[in-house]
């Protein structure tokens, strides 16, 4: 089918009145004697620096059939791996915040219960029990501030966090967690090697290609580290060697792509890689998850045991009195 009528059909396919709006609009443009890549780079809201760049490669090679099948490839891959970790992450996410909500609760509506429950026997209050009691007492008078404050962190952070040093800051830290860290990284290495590898694989001049995959690697420390790898391949280097220097890819990245480099398979070796970390992500994430359970379960254990032996020692005390 001519590419217009493609268009055509996509956009009347579209449940989403906003694509289906771009696409009619990147079928006029066409249809006026732009090109398609510059069509869709009238809409970066839609379509990102990396597609633009691989439909324009695919333009100029004339198989652009091929390169919208990888870009479909790439993209459902990302999401896939996107919608892992997310999902992985839903269950103990959940069990928190409903955790601390009904502790919350119990500190604020029950609390005061028992409290002047002991009070009016005249119960003698054992330390575990006077530092729950004071904490009730504390969430029942500020808890509208303990609200304000949190929302206020949150704010804070997001506003740091969209600062170049403050993202840098917080994706170094990131980097440096155990165990979460270890998965981040992960994520960030499968992301560049295979956007890298289905940039170059396409087409795309590498100079061109690492500026991209940089911009899209998702984590600030890895896209400085691209960026200088770029600039050290601009000055003749090798890819290699700034990826070595950077110790922020594994031994393995490095090697393979130092082989991809002498074989001329680069696109071939790195999209190798891609798959390799991508099922490591897949096992770190369950390995992540295996690690959470038990601990929010002591969490859990812990809290609720200490406000229940605390409330319970009172009425222990008072019955030993009365017999």
């Amino acid at each position: 089918l001519p590419i217009n009528q493609a268009l055509e059909i996509l956009g009347g396919q579209s449940d989403n009145k906003t694509l289906q709006k771009v696409l009619f609009e990147v079928r006029q443009d066409i249809e006026g004697g732009s090109s398609f890549s510059d069509a869709l780079a009238k809409h970066p809201e839609v379509f990102t620096e990396l597609y633009v760049n691989m439909v324009a490669a695919g333009e100029s090679g004339g198989i652009l059939d091929l390169i919208l099948d990888r870009l479909a490839t790439y993209i459902e891959k990302n999401v896939k791996l996107v919608r892992a970790v997310k999902s992985a992450l839903v269950y103990p996410t959940a069990i928190i915040i409903i955790a601390v909500l009904v502790v919350v609760v119990i500190l604020w509506k029950v609390i005061p219960t028992f409290a002047k429950l002991f009070v009016g026997l005249g119960a003698q209050l054992p330390a575990p029990t006077m530092i729950t009691i004071a904490i009730s007492e504390f969430i029942g008078n500020y808890i509208l501030y303990i609200f304000g404050i949190i929302v206020a962190l949150v704010l804070l952070f997001r506003w740091y966090k969209s600062t170049p040093n403050g993202r840098l800051t917080i994706d170094r830290i990131t980097l440096r967690l155990p165990v979460v860290g270890i998965v981040m990284r992960k994520i960030a290495i499968a992301r560049f090697c295979r956007t890298l590898g289905t940039l170059i694989s396409s087409g795309v001049p590498i100079l061109e290609g690492l500026e991209i995959t940089a911009k899209t690697s998702g984590n600030k420390v890895i896209e400085e580290a691209v960026m200088r790898a770029r600039d050290s391949v601009e000055s003749g280097k090798t890819l290699s060697e700034p990826l070595r220097d950077s110790e922020i890819f594994p031994q393995m990245v490095v090697q393979m792509v130092n082989v991809g480099e002498q074989t001329g398979e680069l696109d071939a070796m790195v999209n190798k890689v891609a798959d390799f970390y991508e099922e490591e992500v897949d096992a770190a994430i369950a390995d992540l998850l295996a690690l959470l359970e038990p601990l929010i379960i002591l969490f859990l254990g812990a809290t609720v045991g200490w406000i229940v032996i605390s409330m319970y020692l009172p009425i222990f005390s008072i019955i030993s009195e009365i017999m």
